[in-house]
């Protein structure tokens, strides 16, 4: 039974895995760190017009510019362009194309070492039964694996589609038995699509990324989903919901093949898929019979070589060949599948005689090669044992995808050796010495080529610098490995920044023009969403500001303390400057800075009401008391005076009992020093008199204390941002008489930036 298992218990790399029984038929990986681009539909623009090339090089906003040959550009893009009088075979790209000229391309082939991908203007959306070509009308046709009756069947249902006019059609090889409800409802769900792109690739400006190729949940239900997959195995449940949600709009009637993975047992390993996947990296591949095959990677094709190596199973030389390449010629289709090679395949088989063994074996090859999604062509083996045959690249390759080309040997699979390298170094140092204005020459070299250098060759060495008269300065780098080096020739005027420096601190031109590496791998984002389900996720809230005291809160703490408690918690709030709070502010709407400066003035006004208010009941009530006698008076006159020359601060709520009857307040008068025991009160260095603590008892008393609900609702809104709606206790109507009036310009305390108020206020 067949088997689709999701491997992606690591978020990096999500794999998927076809397997029959518990034999590995296909592999597709989904790596993070690598970009795919095939199939991903892009604005470009045109470049640069290559005559000689029949070709354009279109920016679609990748580093390398794409290339577009002309047969790849449909009609609609031509300018200035008759096709009665000019044949579509005598046309000529520079006559049709124009630089600057926008057009939408669809990656054909992904970029491959120095060539830039290839591109095409006949767009092509592929869906669950059909394939969408809206720039090729006359592209459409039904799949190659469909033959006889089924054909012709299919034909018939294709005419009853309702598909518009320049649009063509594919049918693929899952439309074989579906209704015409059914292949209608998936042509209508890629004509939209196809509405989508049109639409954001006229809003928006080339380059961009317009749409992006389904990710591997979506093309697992497109392409590996068939009716003889029995189970859909997935061992990540977030994986597993995404699964779901997509069969249930694509295929509810496979729903009842997925299941959720949850053994302690990882998934690959239970069904012994692992080693499978390893040997899919490897260069060589093992044979049950003794045999293996090497696989070896070029610029222009694959070679597979199948080598006999330890088979003994035949009865003869001739029986044991065939057998191995009957073998080979099934493992060779597999591992072309796991690999995912593509390109031109030269199969190198174990030579044999009769000519029937031969087409025995290209038999057994084709067939195994029907259970392929690319397109694959086959030759027939030549008279040397070489058999030719072409496969369609669907995706990069799994070495191109998951590795990465030696730093050391730059791919060509050896180095040269010690001795080798170090004589080729010693003639390019000596070129580089015997150059016009040479001062000297620098050589950075492996531990290995320099000790060879300064003890084998150390005469060599010094004959050279006698005879050229070139100082020749060799440092050895432990970061450096065979057969890397760097030679660098110093000129005189060079020569004077470095003579006084060392040899040891002498520094590579690699370390001189280090620059900062960074991630060019970015994901692109599509203006439209690929073809995927996908739950929006929670918006999560924004971080509140950094708790502050409110304006109420200090002002009331200003006149009745703060207690115990609440000492604490004063002191553990942090302190804003002006400049500090216009800081924190920063980020806010204007709207809402209108509503906080409302709100504080609101406060700061009701405040002065109730200061002026208890002013008012304090005169009123130092009118009844009698007279005192001169010493209390003079004491409360030295204590004025001594008011008048403290430094101007906040103002404390029991500076009203100092001050003379009927005498104007003093607007510098400085803030009462709450640290002092408040017990004993001094005046000029004298303690009060008790009718003077009872006068400080009874002003205390006068002024009215708000209720504690509404201190409760100040503290809460300090910690919230300022727009919020904070509670404010209702507004005291303010006496007419002008004596209040002018006590209330005189309290009224602004922050230093503002301008003092005016006397109309």
């Amino acid at each position: 039974m067949k088997r689709l298992l999701f491997n992606a218990t690591h978020p990096e790399e999500l794999r998927l895995a076809v397997v029959d029984g518990q034999k590995l038929l296909d592999l597709d990986i989904e790596s993070a760190a690598f970009q795919q681009r095939k199939g991903n539909i892009y604005k470009g623009k045109v470049t640069r017009v290559e005559p000689s090339l029949e070709a354009a090089f279109i920016d679609y906003g990748t580093e390398r510019q794409g290339f577009l040959p002309l047969k790849e550009i449909s009609r609609i893009y031509f300018k200035n362009f008759d096709s009665r009088s000019t044949p579509i075979g005598q046309v000529k790209i520079q006559d049709v194309i124009k630089e600057g000229q926008e057009l939408i391309v669809q990656v054909e082939k992904e970029e491959r070492g120095s060539k830039g991908a290839a591109l095409t203007t006949f767009i092509s959306l592929a869906g669950r039964f059909l394939v969408l070509m809206p720039s090729n009308p006359k592209g459409g046709g039904i799949s190659r694996r469909i033959e006889g009756e089924e054909r012709a069947e299919l034909r018939e249902v294709l005419s009853q589609l309702d598909a518009p006019d320049d649009h063509a059609l594919i049918a693929r090889t899952a439309c074989i038995g579906k209704s015409v409800e059914e292949l209608q409802w998936d042509l209508d769900f890629l004509t939209n699509l196809w509405d989508r792109i049109s639409a954001a690739a006229t809003e928006h400006e080339a380059p961009c990324l317009i749409h992006k190729e389904n990710n591997l949940v979506v093309r697992t239900v497109l392409d590996y989903l068939r009716s003889d997959v029995g189970e859909v195995m997935v061992d990540k449940e977030d994986v597993y919901e995404r699964l779901r949600n997509f069969m249930e709009q694509m295929v509810p009637h496979h729903l009842d093949k997925l299941k959720l993975y949850k053994d302690e047992t990882p998934l690959f390993t239970r069904y012994q898929v692992e080693h499978q996947i390893d040997s899919a990296f490897s260069r060589e591949v093992q044979l049950e019979s003794g045999g293996s095959l090497v696989f070896d990677r070029t610029e222009a094709l694959v070679t597979i070589d199948v080598n006999s190596a330890r088979a003994t199973k035949g009865g003869d030389i001739e029986e044991t060949a065939l057998m191995t390449n009957l073998e080979a010629a099934d493992e060779v289709a597999r591992q072309l599948r796991l690999r995912d090679l593509g390109g031109l395949v030269v199969i190198d088989f174990i030579d044999m005689t009769p000519a029937r063994n031969q087409r025995e074996v290209e038999n057994c090859i084709n067939e195994a090669l029907k259970h392929d999604r690319a397109r694959v062509q086959v030759g027939r083996i030549s008279r040397f044992g070489l058999l030719e045959m072409s496969r369609q690249r669907l995706r990069p390759s799994l070495g191109e995808a998951s590795s990465l080309v030696c730093p050391r040997c730059s791919g060509t699979g050896s180095i040269r050796s010690v001795q080798s390298s170090a004589l080729h170094i010693l003639r390019i140092i000596q070129d580089e010495a015997a150059k016009e204005n040479s001062a000297a020459v620098h050589v950075h070299l492996p531990i290995e080529t320099a000790s060879f250098l300064l003890n084998e060759k150390r005469l060599e060495l010094s004959a050279m610098e006698s005879r050229i008269g070139t100082p020749i300065v060799i440092v050895p780098s432990p970061d450096m490995d065979t057969p890397h080096y760097q030679i660098k020739r110093l000129r005189s005027e060079e020569l004077d920044e470095v003579v006084d420096t060392p040899s040891y601190d002498i520094s590579t031109a690699d370390e001189d023009d280090a620059d900062i590496i960074t991630d060019t791998s970015k994901q692109e984002k599509p203006v439209v969403a690929p073809v995927s389900y996908a739950e929006s996720g929670r918006a999560r809230p924004a971080a509140a500001p950094a708790s502050q005291i409110g304006l109420f809160v200090r002002i009331y703490r200003f006149f009745f303390g703060t207690g115990t408690k609440k000492k604490k918690k004063r002191t553990s709030q942090k302190r804003y400057s002006g400049t500090d709070r216009k800081r924190n502010t920063r980020g806010r709407s204007s709207q809402g800075q209108r509503a906080s400066n409302q709100q504080r003035n609101k406060t700061r006004s009701n405040t002065q009401r109730t200061q002026s208010r208890s002013r008012d009941e304090d005169n009123r009530k130092q009118d009844t008391k009698p007279s005192r006698g001169k010493g209390q008076g003079r004491q409360q006159q030295d204590q004025s005076a001594k008011n008048e020359q403290r430094p101007r601060g906040r103002q404390q709520g029991g500076q009203q009992r100092n001050k003379k009857r009927g005498q104007p307040r003093n607007p510098n008068v400085a803030q009462k020093d709450t640290n002092k025991p408040e017990n004993k009160p001094e005046v000029n260095g004298n303690v009060m008199s008790p009718e003077e603590r009872q006068q400080q008892s009874q002003s205390r008393e006068a002024v009215p204390q708000p209720k504690e609900t509404v201190v409760m609702k100040s503290q809460e809104s300090s910690s919230k941002p300022e727009t919020s709606n904070t509670a404010i206790p209702a507004p005291v109507k303010k006496p007419e008489s002008s004596s209040s009036e002018s006590s209330l310009r005189q309290v009224e305390t602004r922050p230093k930036a503002e301008a003092p108020p005016s006397d109309n206020s």
